[in-house]
């Protein structure tokens, strides 16, 4: 019987420090998609793409092309955005800014979501 594949959802600034931190369990998760096992396959928001890339142009625009070359070795897919169906069905479960990435985590039907914030009722 072969073994189920396990989903990760990554929050923005899990990637972030991940990418630019050599340290930290961020960059072990990153490292660990990167070897492309079958075991474990990563994801990520369109929405969560958007706020990496306009924090990049912000903050570290220097940081870019490291950003843009090792996104893909992470083979991470990327969860279209969510409705706002999708995400009025959520109202109180966290702060109204990670409505989003919980939204875009359950439509992406992953089994863990992994991210630096607190969530939770706020």
């Amino acid at each position: 019987m072969a073994k189920k594949s396990v989903k990760i959802f990554l929050d923005s600034n899990v990637i972030i420090s991940g990418l630019f931190s050599d340290k930290g369990a961020p960059r072990v998760i990153l490292d660990l998609l990167s070897l492309g096992l079958p075991q474990l396959s990563g994801a990520t928001g369109e929405y969560n793409i958007i706020e990496i890339e306009r924090n990049l142009t912000k903050k570290m625009p220097e940081a870019i092309p490291v950003y843009n070359k090792y996104l893909p070795l992470l083979c991470l897919e990327i969860i279209p955005l969510p409705s706002s169906r999708e995400i009025s069905k959520l109202p109180g479960i966290t702060s109204q800014k990670d409505i989003p990435v919980l939204a875009s985590a359950i439509k992406g039907d992953v089994d863990f979501l992994v991210t630096g914030d607190p969530f939770g009722i706020p």
